[in-house]
């Protein structure tokens, strides 16, 4: 693979001006589709199999005014009564344009549904659309709050929530401020804004593609918006951590005396060879989403999976395209008096490994490789026993800070009704012929244990809504049991009423979607870790380094998993960083299962093919691990600090779904990288020693070669005189 690699971007460097035309054709391309398609991302999440989404089929047949998108409106007043004259008069009027409002269907009187506070302080009203909350209008929530003015004339505080309103608040740009972070450690790394500049410029390419690509795809499929944040954060991501492996390695060559075109050509068949299977292996555990069977995860992982593709392309043709551009400069260094310190350590990553940071770091490690091995392992360790106490759920308002109107509706409504009023169950009753049939079924559902309150909102059609409040709420475990209870006892609830139960509504999609996740959480690893095993199998060409890898990122993870629970659900630290204590967002586990195995297979693929290429030229298996790790920790920890500048940049956004997955993946890479690849691994492969290349001679008649490390490639350039040496470039 490395000598097709080499002809590759030796080819592109020649045609440098074909291939930049051809990508920015595509770029071109891609954004006028989108722009023409208007396709629109959805947070609305279907899961077949489960009862919650049989409920939504039934409502969406039989009852399709009831299945439309709800906001509930929140009357509250901090003293005296809501049933005031004068108070009421404000909330009716309120009730009375809320219904002229359009896409409205209707809006229940809190005073005929008896939807008001023990205390008589707080008015619960709901308002229903004709559609779904995805095809409300913007227009429509736009003129929620002037129909309200009535009621806060009068002195009635009023909140929303809901599927409609409040529209998600814009933030700062993560992208941006996560681009320019990588983009000023990629010029301390490099010394140079010429050079650290050229990964980001190709990633952008990768982003804009990748972005557009999927805007265009939403107006054909249901692409949930957090696909669209995780695929930025990894088409970022990776896009720049692949160019820059590429780059180091090219510009290396360059200031070895290599000509600009033959160093290129170099380096895609070593880093490139390394590039392509980290990248590979973060495909497959994104690709992996789909045995979960929840197509808004599936979505999520073949979108992001399209990202990380597009930046492998970019890094194999575009980015030396890049260096035909650059010549011989990507070898000078920028004369700002801060930027000496990388211009020293690259000359001596060239001429001095022995010299650098990392070289003596990793030398530090071997020589107290047991005691390091036990403290790392022990500290992992320590990090991952909050794990024991996760309890998945999905963050809702309680999650948003208490300046959001849904979370102050949230707040006031279990104040004065309870929590369980924030999570009511819709259960759906079906070969309902009689009134007194769903009255029974509600009478029945109200004495169940755990139950509040249980009442009938509709009965036509031959189907009935009965509105079962929890004592708990919606994320509390005791709900769960509620769910599955009344599923269990579904017949002796439903008695002789000759009727069918079912239960459904948000809070029981919740339910649905971490149980179905926790059942496919174990397939899940086994498809995953076996196909990447056999990747890195292949790759290496030994057993023992994948095991030492997967080792390595349940270690990883383990610690990511439990910081993730100390913070959000114990609250640690939630003030410093914005965050609501809340619930573990209930598919965070398996996406960062997915993304954090891909990523650790990448800096494990960067670190070891390093020591095997040393491995191979001197056969000494220590000395190897040093000069390895000590060669690539500096480009390694520019990416891990890359990855977690754009990972954590996400935190920023308002959002607590996405703030937890930038929380987790920033936190995870940080370890991995750091503590496990740049660590524990050379700690673990000086104790094995030469044994950990071992493969049986069958393997290697029988299985070809990729030659990850470049040698056969550098055994051909030598027997056919290829890469000449050019004289030293002005300034190096």
């Amino acid at each position: 693979m490395s000598i097709y690699l080499y002809r590759l971007a030796r080819w592109c460097f020649r045609r440098r001006r074909i291939v930049l035309s051809a990508w920015l054709a595509v770029v071109i391309a891609i954004i006028a589709i989108a722009n023409l398609s208007h396709g629109k991302t959805t947070d609305t999440f279907t899961l077949p199999g489960t009862e919650s989404q049989r409920v939504v089929s039934v409502l969406e047949a039989k009852q399709p005014a009831a299945s439309g998108a709800t906001t509930q409106v929140v009357f509250a007043v901090d003293k005296g009564s809501i049933t005031s004259a004068e108070n009421q008069a404000g909330v009716e009027q309120a009730l009375a344009k809320l219904k002229a409002v359009p896409q409205v269907a209707s809006v229940t009187d809190p005073y005929q549904a008896k939807s008001i506070s023990p205390d008589k302080q707080l008015a619960l009203a709901t308002v229903r659309y004709t559609v779904a909350a995805t095809d409300v209008k913007s227009s429509t929530a736009d003129q929620l709050e002037p129909a309200v003015d009535a009621a806060k004339q009068a002195g009635v505080e009023v909140e929303f929530s809901g599927e409609v309103y409040p529209r998600p608040a814009e933030g700062a740009s993560p992208e941006g401020i996560g681009i320019a972070v990588a983009l000023i450690i990629l010029i301390l790394t490099f010394g140079s804004l010429l050079v650290g500049g050229m990964p980001i410029m190709t990633a952008l390419f990768g982003v804009a593609i990748s972005t557009m690509g999927f805007t265009a795809l939403a107006a054909v499929t249901s692409i949930a918006s957090s696909a669209t944040s995780v695929g930025s954060m990894l088409g970022i991501s990776c896009g720049i951590d692949y160019g820059l492996f590429v780059l180091s390695r090219h510009r290396n060559n360059v200031i070895e005396g290599h000509e600009p075109e033959e160093a290129a050509g170099r380096a895609a068949g070593t880093a490139g060879s390394a590039v392509v299977f980290a990248a590979l292996t973060v495909i497959i555990a994104l690709c992996g989403l789909a045995v979960v069977g929840i197509p808004f995860l599936t979505t999520m992982g073949l979108a992001a999976a399209g990202a990380v593709l597009v930046a492998l392309l970019i890094a194999l043709t575009l980015l030396p395209a890049a260096f035909g551009f650059a010549g011989m400069r990507v070898a000078r260094f920028s004369r700002f008096p801060g930027l000496r310190r990388s211009e020293r350590a690259t000359r001596a990553a060239v001429h001095e490994p022995e010299r650098l940071a990392g070289t003596r770091w990793a030398s530090w490690v071997v020589r107290h490789r047991v005691p390091v091995l036990i403290v790392g392992v022990a500290t992992l360790g320590v990090m991952a026993i909050p794990v024991t106490g996760m309890h998945l759920g999905l963050p809702g308002a309680e999650a948003q800070p208490t300046s959001n109107t849904a979370r102050r509706a949230y707040d006031l409504t279990t104040k004065h009704f309870g929590a369980g009023y924030n999570g009511t169950l819709t259960v759906v009753a079906e070969n309902v012929t009689d009134p007194a049939q769903a009255n029974q079924l509600a009478a029945a559902l109200g004495r169940q244990p755990g139950v509040a309150s249980a009442s009938v909102s509709t009965a036509t059609g031959g189907i009935a809504l009965i509105s079962v409040v929890p004592d708990t709420g919606p994320n509390d475990p005791a709900t769960t049991d509620l769910v599955h209870h009344i599923r269990d006892h579904r017949a002796a609830i439903e008695g002789n009423t000759g009727t069918h139960v079912l239960v459904g509504g948000p809070t029981a999609m919740n339910i649905d979607i971490s149980t179905k996740l926790g059942q496919a959480l174990p397939i899940f690893l086994i498809v995953v870790v076996g196909l990447a095993f056999i990747l890195l199998t292949f790759a290496f060409r030994t057993i023992l380094v994948p095991i030492k890898s997967i080792i390595g990122f349940l270690l990883s993870v383990g610690a990511a998993f439990g910081a993730q629970v100390a913070v959000f659900q114990w609250g640690w630290l939630a003030g410093p960083l914005g965050i609501a204590k809340t619930e573990t967002l209930s598919f965070l586990p398996i996406i960062l299962l997915a993304i954090i195995f891909g990523l650790s297979s990448d800096y494990e693929i960067f670190v070891v093919s390093r020591i095997k290429e040393h491995f191979t030229k001197n056969g000494d298996a220590r000395q190897a691990v040093i000069m390895g790790t000590g060669q690539s920790a500096r480009v390694v920890t520019a990416a891990a600090l890359i990855m977690t500048a754009v990972f954590a940049s996400f935190m920023l956004g308002p959002d607590p779904i996405v703030k937890s997955i930038g929380f987790s993946f920033a936190l995870g890479v940080l370890i991995d990288a750091f503590v496990v690849r740049l660590t524990l691994v050379p700690a673990v492969m000086s104790i094995v020693g030469a044994r950990i290349w071992y493969h049986p001679h069958w393997y290697e008649r029988y299985v070809p070669d990729p030659d990850i490390e470049g040698h056969k490639l550098e055994q051909r350039l030598g027997e056919h005189g290829a890469g000449r040496h050019a004289a030293a470039p002005a300034g190096v």
